[in-house]
């Protein structure tokens, strides 16, 4: 018995597709370097900006409401239009697609940077969310149809989880250095020099089969899920401001809603669809997507906090506080790359995923006892480790699980539902957690602040205490996400010497 998606499950193609071992072409290892570094470059762009906002608000003379619009703007294009770029990738072919979104994101980085007000600077960074849309499930599918050998596979995804874990963390880095010795503006303009070498690397090492330029492109579908996934992340980020209940607030998240709702129902009698359901239908998948965009939503929450904290509380300089996320950014890759990576052909992706899911909440739980004199070293460095390490374990199993035995005229679309339940994800847990946080700071303050006098402290304990509520709750998304995993993830262990492309057995008889 097979796999219903391992061949030619909707009507893309009617020719069979023959799959094949990874080759013995050395370059494919540099062709990898290539895919890692498009997708570092487009993970790390979501957060690179946070530590340099405060400067690009005062040089272009942004308000306190219209300043989170250079996240949202970013976030609501690319989780938005991931399942169209994932398609439009397979309809044209990856690697075509590939370097149009490495050249689309560097103009629009250069946009972006050359921005003379706070209108420019928001439409630049759409663009980099509509091309990133288009360049993050190229990256992921042209990996997944390069390494099919399980042992390379492995590797390979070791190191593409690290990056997808750590890029968020590594913006920050970047972020704070970049803002502190040059400006702002080079959080944008470092993407260009990125994005030359990825093209000329693409050109010369990946490889791609042609895409499948007869069909059509389901508009009905792209209007219904994208029109829904932007609806309920706009909602989302509207709720810090406005309130949950907010009637624009209530009407878009509903309306969201009932955009997917319609979208499933289309996707089931679409000649074309969007997203062929048998996709999502798969336990081991649909597990994969909902571990992902939980684990995501505490993480994103934990960058949020974690960069006021040690910004406002612990007055670091950008520079301290990007620098303050090294160690879990090499938790990540430790995890990723010489846990994961190693373990994950001898034993069933949930054995590492339900671990790491329980190791990053126990992180956030030792973050609750957060104060407002805290030591960075004794109480927020252990827990940072834990985290890191926690993501590793869990990103890696989860990349390559939900790409494993995909048709390959599928890969594009699976690749675009990876990332969109990481970015609507994060998208979600920022407003989510950050509204938590907020009114738990209003009622901690309007209890406690008895003597005018120590108003500044008062409402600086708030603040931490703010943290600490949502942090909490963070935790428990995170427990969440590891129970999913265990419960849904049934896969066994890839068989050495078996191509994962090609049609797997679900049982050995």
């Amino acid at each position: 018995m097979t796999r219903p998606d391992a061949t030619h499950p909707d009507s893309w193609s009617s020719d069979q597709v023959n799959v094949t071992r990874t080759g013995e072409d050395p370059r494919r290892w540099w062709g990898l370097v290539v895919i890692a570094l498009a997708q570092l470059m487009v993970v790390l762009d979501a957060t690179i900006v946070n530590i340099a906002l405060p400067s690009a608000q005062q040089d272009l003379g942004m308000s306190d409401g219209n300043r989170q619009w250079v996240i949202t703007a970013y976030t609501l294009a690319f989780g938005g239009l991931l399942l169209l770029g994932g398609r439009i990738a397979d309809l044209v072919g990856r690697k075509r697609t590939f370097v149009i979104g490495l050249v689309g994101f560097a103009a629009a980085s250069a946009l972006g940077g050359a921005a003379t007000g706070s209108g420019m600077l928001f439409a630049a960074r759409a663009l980099q969310g509509v091309f990133a849309a288009v360049l993050a499930p190229s990256a992921l599918s042209l990996l997944t149809t390069t390494f099919t050998d399980p042992k390379e596979r492995g590797k390979a995804f070791g190191i593409y989880g690290a990056l997808a874990g750590s890029g968020s963390a590594i913006g920050f880095i970047v972020g704070g250095l970049l803002t502190e010795y040059l400006n702002w503006r080079w959080c944008l303009y470092v993407n260009v020099p990125i994005a030359v070498i990825a093209v000329f690397g693409a050109l010369v090492l990946l490889h791609d089969r042609p895409g499948h330029a007869g069909a059509r492109l389901d508009v009905p579908g792209v209007l219904l899920g994208c029109g829904g996934l932007v609806a309920i992340v706009y909602g989302f980020s509207e709720a810090q401001p406005r309130g949950w209940s907010d009637p624009l607030v209530v009407t878009l998240i509903a309306g969201g809603v009932l955009l997917l709702v319609a979208f499933v129902w289309w996707q089931a009698r679409a000649p074309y669809p969007l997203l062929p359901l048998h996709i999502v239908k798969d336990r081991n998948r649909a597990g994969c997507f909902l571990t992902m965009g939980l684990a995501v939503i505490g993480m994103f929450g934990l960058f949020l906090f974690m960069t006021y904290y040690l910004q406002v509380v612990l007055a670091y300089s950008p520079v301290r506080t990007g620098l303050a996320f090294l160690p879990m950014t090499a938790a990540i890759i430790v995890g990723s790359t010489q846990i994961s990576a190693r373990l994950m052909n001898h034993v069933a992706p949930r054995v590492l995923m339900v671990p790491g899911m329980v190791l990053a909440a126990s992180g956030m739980l030792i973050l609750t006892r957060m104060t407002v004199d805290s030591s960075y070293t004794t109480e927020i460095l252990p827990a940072l480790l834990l985290m890191g390490l926690g993501m590793g374990l869990t990103f890696m199993p989860v990349f390559s699980t939900a790409t494993a035995g995909v048709a390959p005229q599928d890969s594009g679309v699976t690749s675009a539902t990876v990332n969109t339940s990481q970015q609507v994800g994060g998208s979600i847990g920022t407003a989510l957690l950050n509204t938590i946080a907020t009114t738990s700071s209003t009622a901690y303050v309007t209890a406690h602040l008895t003597d005018p006098s120590k108003r500044a402290l008062i409402v600086k304990e708030g603040v931490v205490h703010g943290y600490t509520v949502a942090i909490w709750w963070a935790a428990g998304i995170m427990l969440l996400a590891g129970l999913i995993a265990g419960l849904m993830v049934t896969a066994k262990p890839p068989k050495q010497g078996a191509p994962a492309q090609a049609p797997v057995p679900e049982s050995v008889a």
